[in-house]
């Protein structure tokens, strides 16, 4: 995929992480800015998320925060972004953030990565796009997760085409050379089993 210009990125919005982690948002943000790609996130100005969307600012680059209201409300969000968008809900979000976005990235983080994460590798499943997914298993963050699904495969649940819908990495050095390699993904023949 070498037209890649937005980078959707799902990451956690608290400062009480590993600072390796915090380190890595910011790297992503700003290799994103030396590439030229936009990152489009969640809009906060907290952990992970202000890591990365001020590290890609610093190094010149284009950043989309889309936050809903509420979460505006409590004065959570980064309007220091390139384009601050305030939306109405989650929903409205998240479906903004999709139609901004060539590809998705996970960081670590927290319910609400989780929550965007599996949608984002649902609708995928359901041919809905087929826009490249990477999650980054910081320091192992992600095992758990793979182990679950690895479970759910073997339990009959999920259908083993499931695992080419995503890669998983361990850098954030890796997020770009994977999506530039990004293929169509041999997708189920038939949704997997929820």
């Amino acid at each position: 995929m070498s037209d890649l210009a937005a980078l959707c990125v799902y990451c956690g919005s608290s400062n009480d992480v590993s600072p390796a982690h915090l380190e890595a948002a910011a790297a992503l943000g700003r290799q994103a800015a030396e590439r030229g790609v936009s990152i489009v996130y969640g809009g906060g100005r907290v952990g992970l998320m202000g890591a990365l969307g001020e590290a890609a600012l610093l190094g010149g680059g284009h950043v989309v925060g889309v936050i809903p209201q509420f979460l505006e409300d409590l004065e959570v969000g980064d309007a220091r972004a390139s384009e601050y968008l305030v939306v109405d809900s989650m929903h409205t979000r998240k479906n903004l953030m999709f139609d901004r976005s060539d590809a998705f990235c996970s960081l670590p983080g927290g319910l609400g990565t989780l929550d965007e994460t599996f949608e984002i590798i649902t609708w995928k499943q359901l041919r809905l796009h087929d826009k490249p997914i990477v999650l980054v298993n910081l320091e192992g963050y992600w095992d758990p997760l793979l182990a679950m699904l690895e479970h759910q495969l073997a339990a009959g649940y999920m259908r083993p085409a499931a695992r080419q819908l995503f890669t998983v990495v361990e850098t954030v050095q890796e997020v770009f050379e994977v999506i530039a390699a990004a293929a169509p993904p041999a997708l189920p023949d038939e949704s997997a089993r929820l």
